[in-house]
């Protein structure tokens, strides 16, 4: 690799992500149903109707898995809480077995000298609060504080940073508009009340958090750059609509109390009642942001209802995700959200890597030329200004890839998902090498 540690201030954080329905194995400790698990039930949804039961067995493979960041050379290490696993119900009486995984987890990392970088939420509902209208009912705000008090009343004050909710947007718009991940539901409706609750509960969060006296949290956000597809007005329009409602939305209401017009325009009538009245919660004082990123779409224009517009195949190399790669756009957000939006508080890049259908023994050069691109990125945003704190690659492991099952790798460790066998990959160890010097 063309980077190293040395390249970046002293006190930059290198770390590694997982979550915890993608590694855990989520049949195992007592976990509850999650609507992931119906999900993945139903023919269709998933490719070779795959689950999350098993995953990488994490749940019983943790130290394994915890030595693998340490012997890499990390500072920290990003994971995600079960709802469910904590709480099988959603509500009422918390599982012993879910929360000792996740004091066994935060202990082990700072054992290893890892940073422990903790996210509540990774994409796992519990069913029964699915049930009740999961993110499309108001109520999930403070069903999502009360899981907030269990668990970081159990971890809060051993966690080196913490943020709600990973992703508001495939919580929101992927999961409610498009159909394409849990609860699998294409409603203009839905998905307008999922994406204003989502921020609520993320609000609902931070409160309780501050008053259990934690400190370092923040918020981490997706962005996908959105060229046009052509030169006319009208797909430049529509590649501006999709910037709206994919980077623009969350961040606005998190940054600006306002959601963006270009948004408002297609939402507004489905919006719940009173959702301007929200803001004072949506917009609670943050102490860092996270930034995830990965690829970029090319917008054009399209018939039919709001919001005129779908994506065409690029031109530059892709992922094994058919995701191009286009690592500029990552300064571009960088730049974006500390001017436009954060404004001198601290950012992290919370994810960023690709997919890649390498196998045990082969170079995975492509592998190592996206992180040395993408740390590039980082470093050009730091010389502007930008006050990036850490880079955090996506994922240790190869694990289990939402409705497309285990076939798309993007983890540093190959995982053998019939064995459980863990084998670095050729940009673990070169990851290695860099963070060594």
């Amino acid at each position: 690799m063309k980077h190293s540690r040395s390249d970046f201030p002293p006190d930059f954080l290198f770390a590694a992500a997982t979550s915890s329905y993608q590694i855990e194995g989520h049949g195992f400790g007592g976990a509850g149903e999650t609507h992931w698990d119906t999900f993945a039930a139903t023919p269709g949804n998933v490719v070779r109707a795959e689950h999350g039961r098993v995953a990488c067995d994490h749940y019983h493979r943790m130290d394994d898995d915890l030595d693998l960041c340490r012997d890499l050379g990390l500072d920290a290490y990003r994971f995600s809480t079960s709802w469910a696993r904590v709480l099988p119900e959603g509500r009422g009486t918390p599982n012993p077995e879910g929360l000792d995984f996740y004091d066994r987890l935060v202990d082990g990392c700072l054992e290893r000298g890892l940073k422990p970088m903790a996210t509540l939420y990774h994409w796992e509902l519990p069913s029964p609060l699915a049930d009740l209208g999961g993110w499309r009912n108001r109520d999930i705000g403070n069903w999502f504080a009360d899981f907030t008090e269990v668990i970081m009343s159990r971890i809060g004050d051993r966690v080196f940073s913490a943020a709600p909710i990973n992703e508001p947007w495939c919580v929101s718009w992927l999961s409610h508009f498009e159909g394409h991940h849990a609860p699998g539901l294409r409603d203009i409706r839905a998905t307008a009340r999922a994406m204003h609750h989502v921020l609520f509960a993320h609000g609902r969060a931070i409160e309780v958090m501050r008053g259990l006296g934690m400190s370092n949290l923040g918020a981490v956000c997706n962005f996908e750059y959105a060229f046009s597809a052509d030169d006319s007005e009208e797909a430049r329009e529509a590649a501006a609509r999709y910037d709206a409602i994919y980077n623009r939305f969350f961040l606005g209401g998190l940054f600006k109390r306002e959601y963006p017009e270009r948004v408002l325009e297609g939402l507004a009538p489905y919006l719940p009642e009173g959702w301007q009245d929200d803001f004072d919660t949506i917009a609670a004082p943050l102490d860092w942001l996270g930034v995830n990123y990965y690829t970029c779409k090319r917008i054009a224009a399209a018939p039919g209802p709001w919001p005129h517009l779908t994506d065409v195949p690029g031109p530059l190399p892709k992922t094994q995700m058919e995701w191009e790669i286009y690592p500029e756009g990552l300064h571009h957000f960088l730049t974006m959200a500390h001017r436009e939006y954060s404004k001198g508080l601290p950012i992290v890049v919370t994810e960023s890597g690709m997919a890649n259908g390498d196998r045990i023994g082969r170079e995975d050069s492509e592998r190592m030329a996206y992180i040395d691109a993408h740390l590039a990125q980082a470093l050009r945003a730091i010389e502007d200004g930008v006050p990036l704190d850490g880079f955090t690659y996506w994922s240790l492991l190869d694990n289990y890839e939402w409705a497309l099952g285990y076939k798309k790798r993007f983890g540093l460790v190959h995982v053998d998902f019939e064995t459980q066998t863990r084998t670095p990959k050729a940009a673990y160890h070169a990851l290695a090498k860099a963070l060594a010097t």
